[in-house]
Parts: C-alpha cells; structure tokens; sequence
C-alpha cells in the first residue's frame, strides 16, 4: 500500500478543511513546495493536491503553485478540483501531473470520464465523495443522491482504473477512515482503491491494507503531527 500525503489550496495557500467545510478553512502551512519537499524527504512517492478553489467555481487560480510544487520540488503530483472537460484534462496533463482526478463531473457528464480514460488510461482516477452512503458534488455541497458502490462500479465499467473514496464525514476529523464504507468498496470492485478522510494513525494505516486497500492520502493528522508520515509510509509497505 502507498501513503499519499495532501496539500490542499485556496487562495495560493497550504488549508485544510474539516467534513468539506470551506468556513472551515485553516492555513496548515507557509509554502507548498518546501512541504512537498518535506514530504518526499519522509519517503513519499506521490503528492495528493486537491485545488478548492477549483472544486467551487472551476478557477485555476492555484495552479501556479501546483506548477512549482512539480517544477521546484520535483515532486510526482496528482491533482483534483474543478477539473469538467477534456480541455481542463489536457492542461491539468501538460502541467506535468501524473494522474489526473475528476470528481463531480464524473457524477454530471459520465460520457466524459469514459473519453477521457479512452485517451489517457491509467492518468484518470475518480473521485467519489460520499455523505451517508450518496455521493456529493460541487466541493461537496450537493448532493446526487447517486448511491457510491452503484456509481464505483459505473466507473470501473468505464475502465476507471483508480477511485479516490472519501467520506466526507471523516474528513479532517482525525477520527480513522470509514472502515465499513471501504470493506464494501472492495468487495464491489477490483480497481486501485484509494482511502481518503480520517486517516490518523498507523493502526488506520495496517487495517487499511488488511482491507485490502492499495493508496491511503493523510492529511490533516500529517500536519496535526498525530501520524508520522515516515513511520506511515513505512507500515504501509
């Protein structure tokens, strides 16, 4: 198993959220690339960054930072937020990203996801961000009222080859994945399953990968300074 440690971005900024709340927002940290340098000195491998701004009103206000995290920290990045067309696909690409995750468009423009995976395979993952059990858009504001395991497997029929699974109501919390939630991911489809949300201790780290759990993104906890990113990364192995 991977441990994909996160920065998030509003503004330019290092944030965190608590369960998607963005009046929750809080600066975690002064510069990307310095973190994501620390990141990969604990032995990351691959950055998760997420652009908020982007996931609310499709800017891509923040993606010169995400240009110097790739540029200056020579960091392997994937990136999520605001992206809804192939256009945005293709930029997002040529940023130098190695996977690219398309969230709420996934759930509005199915047709989307398939031509993308048609023309990139593996570089597209997607984002499934659930609330009791329904998947959410929209930087998680609304509601599909899409049930997440029926949707997952729309998407491995695609050809998805990675979704990100996040329970929004973990998110942030430091209160451990949504273990239940992820069980049943796995038993319904055999694509990359990434774990997002909660993840807050190494003990979080075995029982995902008992789970059968192939990536796990920390965040918060990452800069709380509850989970060790190196002794993570090394139990996740």
């Amino acid at each position: 198993m991977r441990i994909l440690p996160a920065i998030d971005l509003k503004n330019g900024q290092c944030v965190r959220l608590q369960k998607g709340d963005y009046d929750t927002a809080h600066k975690v940290a002064e510069d990307a690339v310095e973190t994501a340098r620390c990141f990969l000195a604990a032995g990351a491998s691959l950055i998760h960054m997420v652009d908020l701004d982007g996931a609310k009103d499709g800017s891509q206000r923040n993606y010169d930072v995400v240009r110097r995290v790739l540029r200056d920290a020579g960091a392997a990045v994937e990136l999520g937020g605001g992206i809804r067309t192939m256009e945005d696909v293709d930029v997002v690409l040529a940023l130098g990203v190695s996977r690219v995750v398309i969230g709420s468009a996934a759930i509005k423009n199915p047709p989307f996801v398939r031509e993308a995976v048609r023309k990139y395979g593996d570089k597209i993952a997607v984002g499934i961000d659930a609330r009791g059990g329904t998947v959410r858009t929209e930087g998680w504001v609304r509601d599909s009222g899409v049930d997440y395991i029926s949707f997952a497997k729309r998407m491995e029929q695609y050809g998805v080859q990675t979704i990100i699974f996040t329970d929004i109501e973990k998110d942030g919390m430091l209160e451990g994945p949504s273990f239940d939630q992820l069980a049943a991911l796995r038993q319904a489809v055999s694509c990359g399953i990434v774990a997002s949300g909660g993840v807050s201790t190494i003990e979080d780290i075995k029982k995902l990968k008992a789970l059968g759990i192939d990536e796990a993104i920390a965040g918060k906890a990452v800069y709380a300074g509850t989970l060790d990113l190196a002794a993570a990364i090394a139990a996740a192995r």
